[in-house]
């Protein structure tokens, strides 16, 4: 059988996974920067704490794990029979795999409400699975880094949030643009378009608007039943650009008018420091998670075509559907696997990767791989990443491992070596050899 994988995940050789981790290192410093401390929730969620949450398109995305043992045998017979999937799900999937780190964060806060303080400042990187159909920049599996905080109403942390966008891509050298607005606005375009009710109809509809156009979306908000009046009013309320004419545009809608309020407070804290990258009022932004109330965001490359690499957003009562209300909430999420994408079209990983060893030992027989083994043992204790090859073959065998692995430098022992203690140290980039005692060897490579 020749072995694959599924559709949408991937294998990552080391070189990736150390340039992985370049990215989740950076992003950790940041977070930690501004105190924020690391959470892990489990692979599996009960599928109760995850349906409902991302609405109907969401739900179906969902990867769902059968029961253990005979999955079957609670089934009902004529569910089967009819292959009424929807029916027979709850009879035979209890858990499934966690489709974000947010709904599962609401989760842990209530759980554990007791073990922390409020405000409480979370980041968690762990890897989440959505049943999308693979595309550029879009798998089945991948990795979220997350960073929230519950318990306070303070615009000061959207501006905060803001801010470790800036960091992060500043520090990992990608231009962006972090696109802000606030979901208010949204429901104030829907108010002022008497459509109050057909509030996520038109939502869904925006949100499609880099993907279809303008016309494209007066087609989506004409199938749903939004009639040409309204849609006018709203893709005209969609053309403004700046909250002052937005102001005038809401004159009748008190939903409107917070919004623009919320947004000023955000800047009144986030203006107070400039920022590398540009922020920028779109107030086409619809974010598809049906749970954000206030103030969202959405980062988008500049330099490369990509879909979002960031986005995220308040959440007044996210806890409530797990029985803890009243506790609001504010969290961006780092899309890890587009970064990654991004910066490696880009070009934008240091050029030095961290060196998995510095020096490779080469032994030319059996005795002197014994003594090889001593000397690297010396090395390791003086915390020096080292390795020894395992057998002492052919000269040009070892050597050409030695390159293949990219090591700086190798460590020749034959009889010469044993007798003096001295071991020959060749430096593959020059080629230059010398003949150190292992104290200069290790002098050498610290």
């Amino acid at each position: 059988m020749k072995p694959s994988l599924p559709k949408g995940v991937r294998d990552f050789k080391p070189e990736e996974v150390e340039k992985r981790n370049f990215i989740f290192d950076t992003i950790k410093s940041v977070f930690q920067l501004y105190g924020y401390r690391p959470i892990e929730t489990p692979v599996m969620e009960l599928l109760s704490t995850l349906t409902g949450k991302y609405g109907d398109e969401g739900d179906q995305l969902l990867f769902k794990v059968l029961n253990n043992g005979d999955f079957l045998a609670k089934a009902n017979d004529e569910d089967l029979k009819n292959k009424a999937s929807k029916k027979i799900l709850p009879s035979i999937a209890k858990k499934g795999l966690r489709y974000d780190l947010t709904i599962p964060f609401a989760r842990f806060v209530v759980q554990h409400r007791n073990d922390i303080s409020l405000p409480f400042k979370r980041y968690q990187i762990q890897p989440v699975w959505r049943g999308d159909r693979p595309q550029k920049g879009r798998y089945q599996e991948f990795y979220q880094c997350d960073v929230d905080v519950v318990g306070s109403n303070s615009l000061m942390y959207e501006a905060e949030l803001v801010q470790i966008y800036d960091k992060v891509f500043k520090k990992l050298g990608v231009n962006v643009t972090i696109k802000v607005s606030n979901r208010k606005i949204l429901a104030g375009i829907a108010e002022s378009a008497g459509i109050a009710e057909q509030f996520m109809d038109m939502t869904i509809a925006i949100d499609k608007l880099d993907k279809i156009g303008w016309d494209g979306v007066r087609n989506e908000m004409q199938k749903k039943g939004i009639h040409d009046d309204a849609i006018d009013i709203i893709i005209n309320i969609l053309k403004i650009d700046n909250l002052n004419d937005l102001e005038k545009a809401f004159a009748n809608t008190a939903t409107g008018q917070k919004g623009i309020e919320e947004l000023r407070t955000f800047h009144s804290y986030l203006d107070t420091q400039s920022t590398q990258n540009e922020v920028k009022f779109d107030i086409t932004l619809a974010r598809g998670l049906n749970y954000y109330t206030g103030c969202i965001f959405e980062v988008a490359a500049n330099d490369v075509e990509m879909g979002s690499i960031g986005g995220g957003g308040r959440y007044d009562d996210l806890t409530g559907v797990f029985g803890m209300k009243g506790v609001s909430g504010v969290g961006v999420s780092f899309g890890a696997e587009r970064i990654y994408d991004v910066m490696t079209e880009l070009d934008l990983f240091p050029k030095e990767q961290k060196e998995n060893i510095k020096a490779l030992f080469i032994a030319f027989d059996e005795k002197s791989h014994l003594y090889a083994f001593n000397s690297l043992n010396q090395l390791r204790a003086a915390g020096i990443n080292s390795d020894l090859y395992p057998s002492p073959t052919k000269m040009k065998k070892q050597m050409n491992y030695a390159n293949s692995i990219n090591v700086p430098y190798v460590i020749l022992v034959g009889d010469k070596e044993m007798e003096t203690g001295m071991l020959t140290c060749k430096n593959m980039k020059t080629g230059e050899q010398e003949s150190l005692s292992i104290e200069d060897v290790i002098k050498r490579l610290t």
